[in-house]
Protein backbone atom coordinates (compact mmCIF):
# COMPACT_ATOMS: atom_id res chain seq x y z
CA UNK A 1 0.00 0.00 0.00
CA UNK A 2 1.29 3.20 -0.83
CA UNK A 3 2.29 5.71 1.82
CA UNK A 4 0.49 8.90 2.91
CA UNK A 5 3.21 11.16 2.02
CA UNK A 6 4.02 9.62 -1.41
CA UNK A 7 0.00 9.69 -1.72
CA UNK A 8 -0.02 13.77 -1.15
CA UNK A 9 3.04 13.83 -3.29
CA UNK A 10 1.17 12.26 -6.30
CA UNK A 11 -1.58 14.80 -5.47
CA UNK A 12 0.81 17.59 -5.67
CA UNK A 13 1.86 16.16 -9.37
CA UNK A 14 -1.71 16.56 -10.26
CA UNK A 15 -2.43 20.17 -9.25
CA UNK A 16 1.25 20.64 -10.69
CA UNK A 17 -0.07 19.19 -14.25
CA UNK A 18 -3.38 21.03 -14.35
CA UNK A 19 -1.54 24.15 -13.74
CA UNK A 20 1.29 23.70 -16.20
CA UNK A 21 0.16 21.57 -18.46
CA UNK A 22 -3.66 21.34 -19.05
CA UNK A 23 -3.77 25.33 -20.19
CA UNK A 24 -3.02 27.25 -22.79
CA UNK A 25 0.09 29.45 -22.69
CA UNK A 26 1.96 27.73 -20.07
CA UNK A 27 5.36 28.46 -19.32
CA UNK A 28 6.26 24.61 -19.74
CA UNK A 29 4.89 24.81 -23.52
CA UNK A 30 7.04 28.10 -24.14
CA UNK A 31 10.43 25.79 -22.50
CA UNK A 32 9.51 23.23 -24.63
CA UNK A 33 9.25 24.79 -27.70
CA UNK A 34 12.23 27.42 -27.24
CA UNK A 35 14.79 24.65 -25.01
CA UNK A 36 15.81 25.48 -21.55
CA UNK A 37 17.75 28.61 -21.44
CA UNK A 38 18.39 29.79 -17.75
CA UNK A 39 20.70 32.40 -16.90
CA UNK A 40 21.85 31.53 -13.09
CA UNK A 41 23.03 28.14 -12.20
CA UNK A 42 22.41 27.83 -8.19
CA UNK A 43 24.58 25.50 -6.25
CA UNK A 44 22.75 24.37 -3.34
CA UNK A 45 22.69 22.13 -0.09
CA UNK A 46 20.39 18.90 -0.53
CA UNK A 47 18.64 20.13 2.59
CA UNK A 48 14.64 20.01 2.28
CA UNK A 49 13.96 23.10 3.94
CA UNK A 50 16.60 24.98 1.38
CA UNK A 51 14.95 24.72 -1.95
CA UNK A 52 16.63 27.21 -4.15
CA UNK A 53 13.74 27.40 -6.40
CA UNK A 54 10.96 28.10 -3.88
CA UNK A 55 13.28 30.31 -2.01
CA UNK A 56 13.95 32.79 -5.26
CA UNK A 57 9.98 32.51 -6.41
CA UNK A 58 11.81 31.09 -9.75
CA UNK A 59 9.94 29.74 -12.37
CA UNK A 60 10.28 26.50 -14.47
CA UNK A 61 13.29 27.27 -17.24
CA UNK A 62 14.92 30.22 -14.73
CA UNK A 63 17.16 28.23 -12.41
CA UNK A 64 20.03 25.14 -12.85
CA UNK A 65 20.57 23.87 -10.16
CA UNK A 66 22.89 21.87 -8.66
CA UNK A 67 21.88 20.20 -4.91
CA UNK A 68 24.70 18.38 -2.68
CA UNK A 69 25.81 18.07 0.67
CA UNK A 70 26.86 20.99 2.18
CA UNK A 71 27.03 22.92 -1.26
CA UNK A 72 30.05 22.05 -1.86
CA UNK A 73 32.29 22.46 -5.09
CA UNK A 74 35.29 20.11 -5.50
CA UNK A 75 38.27 21.74 -7.15
CA UNK A 76 39.15 20.63 -10.74
CA UNK A 77 40.70 17.68 -11.30
CA UNK A 78 40.45 15.26 -13.64
CA UNK A 79 41.88 11.87 -12.27
CA UNK A 80 38.59 10.43 -10.50
CA UNK A 81 36.03 8.52 -11.93
CA UNK A 82 32.57 10.22 -11.44
CA UNK A 83 32.24 14.02 -11.27
CA UNK A 84 28.70 14.45 -10.86
CA UNK A 85 28.71 18.16 -9.90
CA UNK A 86 31.65 18.95 -12.18
CA UNK A 87 29.72 17.81 -15.08
CA UNK A 88 27.01 19.91 -13.80
CA UNK A 89 29.03 23.09 -13.47
CA UNK A 90 30.34 22.30 -16.78
CA UNK A 91 27.36 21.73 -18.70
CA UNK A 92 26.02 25.00 -17.54
CA UNK A 93 28.51 26.90 -17.93
CA UNK A 94 29.96 25.62 -21.60
CA UNK A 95 26.31 24.40 -22.84
CA UNK A 96 23.93 26.53 -21.33
CA UNK A 97 26.73 29.50 -21.03
CA UNK A 98 24.44 30.81 -17.80
CA UNK A 99 25.54 34.37 -17.37
CA UNK A 100 25.86 33.84 -13.04
CA UNK A 101 27.06 30.79 -10.70
CA UNK A 102 25.21 31.30 -7.55
CA UNK A 103 26.96 29.11 -4.36
CA UNK A 104 24.22 29.55 -2.22
CA UNK A 105 25.29 27.93 1.57
CA UNK A 106 22.30 27.89 4.45
CA UNK A 107 21.87 27.95 8.40
CA UNK A 108 21.57 24.54 10.71
CA UNK A 109 23.65 22.40 7.90
CA UNK A 110 24.28 19.08 8.85
CA UNK A 111 27.07 18.58 6.55
CA UNK A 112 28.96 21.48 8.17
CA UNK A 113 27.69 20.58 11.24
CA UNK A 114 29.23 17.06 11.64
CA UNK A 115 32.32 19.00 9.83
CA UNK A 116 32.64 21.45 12.80
CA UNK A 117 32.26 18.46 15.94
CA UNK A 118 34.86 16.44 14.09
CA UNK A 119 33.38 12.97 14.27
CA UNK A 120 35.54 10.43 13.15
CA UNK A 121 33.84 9.67 10.04
CA UNK A 122 32.64 5.93 9.60
CA UNK A 123 34.96 3.71 7.47
CA UNK A 124 33.96 3.98 3.97
CA UNK A 125 31.55 7.02 4.44
CA UNK A 126 30.88 9.10 1.39
CA UNK A 127 29.48 11.86 3.80
CA UNK A 128 32.79 12.16 5.39
CA UNK A 129 35.12 12.47 2.05
CA UNK A 130 32.77 14.36 0.83
CA UNK A 131 32.91 16.90 4.00
CA UNK A 132 36.78 16.90 3.58
CA UNK A 133 36.53 19.62 0.72
CA UNK A 134 35.87 22.35 3.17
CA UNK A 135 38.66 21.10 6.03
CA UNK A 136 40.56 24.17 5.16
CA UNK A 137 37.10 25.94 5.99
CA UNK A 138 37.20 24.50 9.31
CA UNK A 139 40.79 25.17 10.31
CA UNK A 140 40.24 28.63 9.47
CA UNK A 141 36.90 29.44 11.42
CA UNK A 142 38.59 27.37 14.87
CA UNK A 143 41.63 29.81 14.41
CA UNK A 144 40.07 32.46 14.02
CA UNK A 145 37.07 32.20 16.44
CA UNK A 146 38.73 30.31 19.38
CA UNK A 147 36.59 30.04 22.28
CA UNK A 148 33.17 30.76 20.51
CA UNK A 149 30.26 28.52 21.26
CA UNK A 150 29.60 25.63 18.79
CA UNK A 151 26.61 27.30 17.33
CA UNK A 152 28.89 30.25 16.27
CA UNK A 153 31.65 27.80 14.99
CA UNK A 154 28.67 25.95 12.27
CA UNK A 155 27.16 29.51 11.20
CA UNK A 156 31.10 30.99 10.70
CA UNK A 157 31.68 27.49 8.75
CA UNK A 158 28.76 27.41 7.12
CA UNK A 159 29.53 30.89 5.36
CA UNK A 160 33.79 30.22 4.94
CA UNK A 161 32.57 26.67 2.91
CA UNK A 162 30.98 28.86 0.92
CA UNK A 163 33.99 30.71 -0.02
CA UNK A 164 35.79 27.27 -0.37
CA UNK A 165 33.86 26.56 -3.28
CA UNK A 166 34.01 30.07 -4.92
CA UNK A 167 37.68 29.50 -4.98
CA UNK A 168 37.44 26.25 -6.07
CA UNK A 169 35.06 27.03 -9.11
CA UNK A 170 37.88 29.51 -10.32
CA UNK A 171 39.80 25.99 -10.50
CA UNK A 172 37.61 25.11 -13.55
CA UNK A 173 39.27 26.27 -17.12
CA UNK A 174 36.03 26.91 -18.52
CA UNK A 175 34.73 29.35 -15.70
CA UNK A 176 37.77 31.41 -15.45
CA UNK A 177 37.28 31.54 -19.36
CA UNK A 178 33.83 32.68 -18.98
CA UNK A 179 35.02 34.70 -16.66
CA UNK A 180 37.45 37.06 -18.59
CA UNK A 181 35.53 36.19 -21.69
CA UNK A 182 31.95 37.36 -21.30
CA UNK A 183 32.00 38.49 -17.49
CA UNK A 184 30.50 35.18 -15.90
CA UNK A 185 29.54 36.64 -12.34
CA UNK A 186 30.46 34.27 -8.50
CA UNK A 187 28.45 35.24 -6.48
CA UNK A 188 28.30 33.84 -2.61
CA UNK A 189 24.82 33.68 -0.47
CA UNK A 190 23.82 32.73 2.82
CA UNK A 191 20.27 31.97 3.74
CA UNK A 192 19.28 32.08 7.28
CA UNK A 193 16.37 29.62 7.13
CA UNK A 194 15.43 30.97 11.04
CA UNK A 195 15.42 34.50 10.00
CA UNK A 196 14.09 34.13 6.82
CA UNK A 197 17.11 36.11 5.81
CA UNK A 198 19.77 36.22 2.54
CA UNK A 199 23.20 37.56 2.92
CA UNK A 200 25.58 38.19 0.23
CA UNK A 201 29.42 37.82 0.33
CA UNK A 202 31.02 41.52 0.07
CA UNK A 203 34.52 40.07 -1.54
CA UNK A 204 35.74 44.34 -1.22
CA UNK A 205 35.32 44.11 2.62
CA UNK A 206 35.75 40.46 2.70
CA UNK A 207 32.07 39.83 4.60
CA UNK A 208 28.69 38.80 4.27
CA UNK A 209 25.99 41.55 4.72
CA UNK A 210 22.44 41.28 4.36
CA UNK A 211 20.51 41.57 0.87
CA UNK A 212 17.96 44.63 1.11
CA UNK A 213 15.92 44.08 -1.94
CA UNK A 214 13.61 46.98 -3.32
CA UNK A 215 10.28 46.46 -3.21
CA UNK A 216 9.77 46.66 -6.78
CA UNK A 217 12.79 44.69 -8.09
CA UNK A 218 10.10 41.61 -9.22
CA UNK A 219 8.94 44.10 -11.56
CA UNK A 220 12.44 44.22 -13.51
CA UNK A 221 12.49 42.59 -16.78
CA UNK A 222 15.29 40.16 -17.53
Amino acid sequence: MISKELLRLLAGFRRFRERYFLQEGTVYQRVLSSGQAPKTLIIACSDSRVDPAIITSASPGELFVVRNVANLVPPYETTGRFHGVSSAIEFAVVNLKVENIVVMGHRQCGGVRALVEGKQKAEGSFVGKWMEIAKDARSRVMAKHQGADFETLCRECEMESILVSLQNLKTFPFVTDAIRERNLTLLGTYFDLEQGEMFEYDEANESFRKIDIPSGADTVEG
